[in-house]
């Protein structure tokens, strides 16, 4: 057994009390901190780095993805605010609807977007509506979002323990330069990507690991010529390329992709297994392995890879992308075959890319007033793998800021409130909770919601 320590109790000042508590500022915490203010809530976003964004900011994921069921855009609502905003910015890209489809000429112009259905085999990949955006842009939108929205922003607050009475969470303390503060409320959702509240309120879940990735980008990149390359010597370019993913230790099928600042290319990589993103020890380690990695592959591409003479470390992300940690064991756990089958359930609240997801996986196990939203909710570790992108998170988050609020003005516990509501209020804000199933979904047939205008008053 570890040697431990035993400390007197904690006294935190109360710095705030709001109706809603949300707990991680990235993609999935900042929709669901949105919607729950926009549907009347007043709201209280904390966050423990000095910006918003999470993995989308910090961690430079800049591609989303993972919201396309055909032709069809399945993720809607916040997302498509960030992405209008962004674009009026000049910081993102993304095909127009009528090249998105497979050809030779199309890939030549948007494969290196990353804008293609990585699920598809077809050569080349068709391409689809996918976004490359600017890691400082998404923090600008997540400002004015919250801003314009009214929640209560408070950062450097790294969360530390939830307050927790007769099985309710009533607040949370956040260590902070001024020593422990807690933040009190009715509702806490946990945006954390590791359910840190949950897991410390007593909720139930499982534990496993997954890939982790420290992005980087490079500046000075001559992306044209490396394009033209690319299309006049494949063989070669392949065979260069396949050197360089060799190096990082691990890498998707392009392991650089343009950005929509000119001269700077996103490398979503190394690829690294066997660490853990809730051991301190094993992340410094990540870290260290990770920027081994990228200065070993500098050299090599300056000289050998055509457009990258002149290239430079521009940057490395803030945040190392773990993928998976803890995963929540909620009142339902999604599974591989619900993902892969489109399970549909009567009482989905969010979309993902072609697979739904139901209110009951964001609802823990024996503690009440906790909502969980983003890559740590209730599903199997084979099922999460393949449902935890940026957009159907941001879903997430709406449908669970939505719930939130929904219980405070109903004066209910969350687990009470109705899926028909929370669907026609996703709706009211402009996004898909999926309550329609489409022609390709399996069709849940053991329970239905209730539609009745009642339910949905």
């Amino acid at each position: 057994m570890p040697q431990t320590v035993s400390l007197d109790a904690v006294e935190a000042p109360v710095v705030q009390r709001s109706d809603v508590i949300v707990v991680g500022g990235g993609p999935a915490g900042v929709s669901a901190a949105v919607a729950a203010a926009r549907t009347g809530a007043d709201v209280t976003l904390l966050e423990r780095y000095s910006a918003l964004g999470g993995l989308a900011s910090g961690g430079m994921v800049l591609v989303l993805d993972d919201m396309i069921n055909g032709n069809e855009i399945t993720v809607t609502g916040i997302v498509d605010e960030y992405v209008e905003r962004m674009a009026k910015l000049g910081l993102a890209v993304y095909p127009p609807a009528e090249e998105r489809y497979s050809s030779p000429e199309m890939w030549a112009k948007w494969g290196r977007w990353g804008a293609f259905d990585f699920h598809s085999h077809t050569n080349p990949k068709p391409i689809c509506y996918a976004v490359a955006f600017d890691p400082d842009g998404w923090k600008r939108v997540s400002n004015d979002l919250v801003r314009e929205s009214g929640v209560n922003l408070r950062l450097h607050s790294w969360f530390s323990r939830p307050v927790v009475q007769d099985g309710a969470v009533k607040g949370v303390v956040c260590e902070t330069k001024s020593g422990p503060q807690a933040v009190m409320g009715d509702v806490v959702i946990d945006t954390t990507g590791d359910i840190d509240v949950a897991s410390r309120a007593g909720a139930s879940y499982a534990q496993d690991n997954y890939l982790v990735t420290l992005v980087f980008r490079l500046g000075g990149v001559d992306t044209a010529t490396a394009e033209r390359f690319e299309q006049d010597h494949p063989r070669e370019a392949r065979a260069i390329n396949r050197k360089i993913k060799r190096m990082l230790g691990g890498a998707w099928e392009l392991w650089w992709l343009k950005t929509p600042v000119p001269g700077v290319v996103w490398c979503n990589c190394p690829h690294m297994t066997g660490f853990d993103g809730t051991d301190p020890v094993s992340l410094t380690e990540a870290e260290f392995e990770a920027r081994a990695r990228i200065g070993a592959v500098l050299d090599s591409i300056k000289s050998d890879l055509p457009g990258f003479a002149n290239a430079y470390l521009l940057d490395v992300a803030e945040q190392m992308g773990v993928r998976q940690t803890r995963l929540l064991q909620g009142e339902y756990v999604v599974t591989k075959e619900d993902v892969t089958s489109r399970r549909h359930f009567a009482d989905s609240v969010a979309r993902g890319r072609d697979y739904y997801t139901p209110y009951r996986a964001l609802l823990p196990r024996g503690v009440d007033q906790l909502l969980v939203a983003g890559r740590h909710y209730s599903a199997t570790p084979e099922a999460q793998r393949i449902s935890r992108e940026i957009p159907p998170c941001m879903a997430m988050g709406q449908a669970a800021g939505i719930a939130a609020a929904t219980a405070v003005e109903q004066g209910v516990v969350v687990r009470d409130v109705d899926p028909a509501v929370i669907q026609r209020r996703m709706r009211e804000q402009g996004a898909d909770p999926g309550d329609v199933p489409a022609q390709n979904a399996t069709v849940d047939e053991s329970a239905t919601v209730d539609q009745t205008e009642e339910a949905v008053a």
